[in-house]
């Protein structure tokens, strides 16, 4: 059956304390929860309407019973401070979220005598939250300029803009899916870096000018104007040194 995306709801936080939910009571739902955060899944709407209900991970082969209910009373597989099941809205709660809780789960319901009365699969990825990302340039020949983004976290996405304007193709060099463009000769402005993931989201900006038409990088000519101004600095103090020791070598030679 083709797949189904859970709605997904991100409360604010830390990125070792997010929150986020979903309604896995589709079958097929793709669910996401943060690294070291808490998710919340919806398996069913009212878990004291079934005789019994498991919730199990794993699809096919040696599957792992995590939660079973029967009528109001629930048993959980796991530690229950990483573990909570609100039975009557039928939410499953998972604090502390690790990399191997990701992968396929499904949820069994049965009835008086215990005979299966529906089966449905979710799948849930736990992933890294993307980390404040970082802006670097250097300019190229003919004056364009190489713009970085860099970041951490698991699977990001990056989207650039201009002053408000999402840059297009003509603008930028291979395009705005990845964490780097090139900017033509020119091109000036207010420049902002957008990532995300299913988990989060940040922005840097920065204001950026056009570079010369050269092939130096923008740091080389900072570090050129620390050179020279080192030079001047010691050049003074060498001049000062001999207008303070030329009169005495004068009265050493009378």
């Amino acid at each position: 059956m083709e797949a189904v995306l859970g709605m997904l709801v991100i409360s604010a936080g830390v990125s070792h304390g997010l929150e986020t939910s979903c309604d896995a009571r589709e079958n097929g739902s793709q669910c996401y929860g943060a690294l070291g955060g808490t998710v919340y899944l919806q398996l069913v709407t009212d878990a004291t309407r079934y005789d019994q209900l498991s919730f199990l991970k794993g699809s096919t082969g040696a599957k792992t019973e995590i939660l079973k209910t029967k009528k109001d009373k629930w048993v959980i597989r796991d530690t229950p401070i990483r573990v909570h099941f609100f039975i009557n809205n039928g939410t499953f709660r998972l604090n502390n979220t690790r990399s191997t809780d990701s992968g396929e789960y499904l949820i069994e319901t049965f009835n008086s005598v215990g005979l299966a009365s529906g089966t449905r699969g979710l799948q849930l990825f736990i992933e890294a939250p993307v980390s404040s990302p970082q802006l670097s340039s250097e300019c190229l020949s003919h004056g364009e300029m190489r713009v970085f983004c860099s970041s951490e976290g698991d699977g990001p996405q990056y989207s650039w803009t201009l002053d408000g304007q999402t840059l297009r193709d003509t603008e930028t060099s291979p395009g705005e899916e990845t964490n780097t463009i090139t900017l033509k000769k020119g091109l000036s402005g207010n420049l902002t870096c957008t990532i995300r993931n299913y988990i989060s989201s940040d922005t840097v900006s920065r204001r950026i000018l056009p570079c010369p038409g050269t092939g130096f990088n923008v740091f080389v000519y900072f570090q050129l104007a620390e050179v020279f101004i080192l030079l001047a600095i010691c050049l003074g103090s060498y001049c000062f040194y001999k207008k303070k020791t030329c009169p005495q070598e004068q009265d050493d030679v009378e």
